[in-house]
């Protein structure tokens, strides 16, 4: 796993590729599915939620026309974090996440597989398919076949 040291510069460093990194070099980490692990340059404190959660800030003020988060929802987290017994949220979250992210990628299969097989890709098949039956039909009467007898059965060219 990956390891990301955050020092008191607020600055992020990856040391396996040593070098210093931005919060957007996370996301494409997260985007490739490359685990990583963000600590505290001085006590080893784990950050990874702290900077997980920057990163879903930074997305959401990048774009506001793509916001995940709207108000209510926020706010309906917070008072979940309130209650006497806190729901199971996470793991709820965690799966409900998981089922959209793989009913999405089926859609995207099934939708690469539909336009795989569009009509126009069925007319070029189909198109291929009759030239390649015309090209034998054709290649039959070509001169290694004996030429056809007259009805008595002799050559043609006596």
């Amino acid at each position: 796993m990956r390891v990301i040291r955050k020092y008191a510069n607020r600055r992020l460093y990856d040391t396996q590729q040593s070098r210093y990194v931005t919060l957007e070099d996370l996301r494409r980490l997260i985007l490739d599915e490359e685990p990583f692990r963000v600590e505290d340059a001085k006590s080893g404190e784990d950050l990874t939620r702290t900077i997980l959660l920057s990163i879903i800030i930074e997305q959401e003020q990048a774009d506001g026309e793509a916001e995940v988060f709207s108000n209510d929802l926020l706010a309906q987290f917070i008072r979940v974090y309130d209650m006497a017994q806190p729901l199971p949220l996470a793991r709820y979250l965690e799966q409900g996440t998981q089922l959209m992210l793989e009913q999405q990628k089926r859609m995207q299969d099934q939708w690469q597989q539909a336009m795989r097989h569009s009509p126009m890709e069925l007319m070029r098949e189909m198109a291929e398919e009759n030239m390649r039956f015309w090209q034998q039909a054709i290649g039959k009467g070509q001169p290694d076949k004996p030429e056809p007898k007259d009805e008595k059965g002799e050559d043609d060219d006596k």
